[in-house]
């Protein structure tokens, strides 16, 4: 009794206090004044979570069978990427210049703005030919273009052509936002650290007397929404690139400004494709960038013939200072990309051991699942 009496006597001298919500409200409520909102969920069958639901009960007829299904859909699959990827011709040449035996090690110290070029050439031969067009690619190890302040340090407004932007830029390409009192055109990290190795390829007759040059395509290497949307020259009354960058200034690690990248128009200035292909940054420190195309004559003959080869680099772009590494790539493609086993090995593995799982659960089934299990237990 004595517990009853006080739980009434603690609601009821809730009700003229003001102390406690829940003490205001029950006052509130008694007294039958202007309501204060219960806090009591809507009779709805959302907030009183009466909502239909649905769980599938996993049995072996529905389970033994999954497994097999995704073993035998994936591993075909894998095999055939698989296959595809080992098909796709690709090599690689490392031309940073380490070894000392190398013919690029004299260029392994070389710094932004050498003057003259250091030029180094190498020679290789490919066993087999490579039929369809060629990629050609640059890549760079140990070189973090994910780092949080290098990814932000560029003005996209300034790539788009707004004229403002190209006289006042972005207070995130600092320090490569001026030189001197003139804004710098383009700013920012991205674009003061440009790859600017310059890379050409010739095939060595038979004779080995001749070198022939092969044609390098060096358009139509960028996205098209990169190259047509996102990269854009600033406009005015003239189409001259240098009296409208006039007043600005060249990156500080480039030997010439970004309106004399190339003499065709259509490759000048913001929209270059060389320098659209490196501003669109990497996730791993471990990468390579599209240089240039190499299309296949007609179709009587291979791209690229298997023969002797000669690749002569003028090496501009330093990379023994952070212990980076530098590298040419010639690959063809297929359906599905570049050389890539690892999603044929990924589609394999996961095929594989779902059947396993799927063998070892129907044996598991065959041998226990019978089992009188209406036995009686012990008191």
């Amino acid at each position: 009794m004595a517990m009853n009496f006080n739980a009434k006597e603690e609601v009821d001298g809730q009700v003229p206090g003001s102390s406690g919500v829940g003490g205001a409200g029950v006052g509130v409520s008694v007294a039958g004044g202007a309501g204060v909102k219960s806090r009591k969920p809507d009779n709805t069958a959302f907030k009183q979570q009466r909502l239909p639901a649905w769980q599938p009960i996993l049995t072996a007829g529905t389970v033994l069978p999954a497994f097999f299904v995704i073993g035998l859909i994936f591993i075909p699959i894998g095999i055939g990427i698989f296959v595809t990827s080992n098909n796709i011709r690709e090599y690689e040449i490392d031309y940073t210049g380490t070894e000392p035996g190398s013919p690029c090690n004299k260029c392994l110290n070389v710094s932004w703005n050498n003057t003259p070029s250091c030029t180094c050439i190498i020679h290789f031969t490919l066993d087999q030919p490579f039929e369809s067009n060629v990629f050609m690619y640059y890549g760079l190890s140990n070189f973090y273009q994910n780092h949080r302040r290098y990814v932000k340090s560029r003005d996209d407004s300034q790539l788009n052509g707004d004229n403002n932007s190209l006289h006042h830029p972005s207070k995130e390409c600092e320090p490569y936002r001026t030189s001197g009192d003139k804004p710098i055109a383009p700013c920012g990290a991205i674009a003061n650290s440009m790859f600017n190795d310059t890379l050409t390829l010739f095939r060595i007759d038979r004779n080995e007397t001749k070198y022939i040059r092969i044609p390098l395509t060096k358009q139509g290497i960028a996205w098209w929404t990169d190259k047509n949307v996102k990269f854009r020259n600033p406009t005015g009354p003239t189409k001259d690139l240098a009296i409208l960058f006039q007043g600005t200034a060249k990156p500080v690690n480039w030997p010439k400004p970004v309106y004399e990248l190339d003499k065709d128009a259509d490759n000048n200035g913001f929209i270059n494709e060389d320098f659209i292909v490196w501003m669109r940054t990497a996730a791993l420190p471990t990468f390579r960038k599209l240089y240039r195309l190499i299309e296949r004559p007609d179709n009587l003959r291979p791209t690229l013939p298997a023969g002797n080869y000669s690749l002569e680099i003028e090496y501009n772009y330093p990379v023994h200072s952070f212990d980076g590494r530098k590298r040419m790539i010639l690959s063809t493609i297929s359906w599905m990309g570049g050389k890539n086993p690892f999603l044929g090995i990924a589609y394999i593995t996961v095929g594989s051991i779902c059947f396993f799982l799927g063998v070892v659960l129907l044996i598991i089934h065959h041998k226990y699942g019978n089992r009188n299990n209406s036995a009686d237990i012990p008191n």
